[in-house]
């Protein structure tokens, strides 16, 4: 029987995943925000990096983003996707990896879910149900 620090665990992925995205997270923040990206919209719309997802194999980053209040997602989005090649250069040369992640940019809905989920727990049908419940 293989050592448990051997063995395959399912349960999400490793320390090291998560490490390396967080460290990507952060570097592209950086790059973001001192406008090393040469391109007018993105130096306009000030933008944050919400998450990166790893692969396990770290060869593919999905990065999550979210302008600041929302404005011009798509037009950011395809800005930072014009500029895929930039970022990942700039990123694969501050983290030290085998491989350069390829990145993917999409917009975070998270937000949006969450004052969605916000919205309909304030309305008065739910609020009265959910009320009515906490004596049972």
């Amino acid at each position: 029987m293989k050592p448990d620090k051997d063995r395959k665990k399912d349960n999400g992925p490793s320390v090291r995943v998560l490490r390396v995205g967080e460290q990507v997270r952060h570097i592209l923040s950086e790059i973001l925000a001192r406008g090393d990206v040469h391109d007018d919209l993105l130096t306009k719309h000030p933008v944050s990096i919400t998450e990166v997802r790893m692969s396990p194999d770290l060869r593919h980053a999905t990065v999550f983003v979210k302008p600041l209040l929302g404005k011009d997602e798509e037009a950011v989005l395809k800005a930072l996707r014009t500029n895929t090649a930039y970022l990942q250069k700039s990123v694969a040369a501050k983290v030290r990896m085998k491989y350069a992640a390829k990145l993917k940019f999409l917009a975070d809905e998270s937000f949006d879910e969450a004052s969605h989920i916000d919205k309909l727990l304030r309305d008065p049908k739910v609020v009265r149900d959910l009320e009515s419940g906490e004596g049972e």
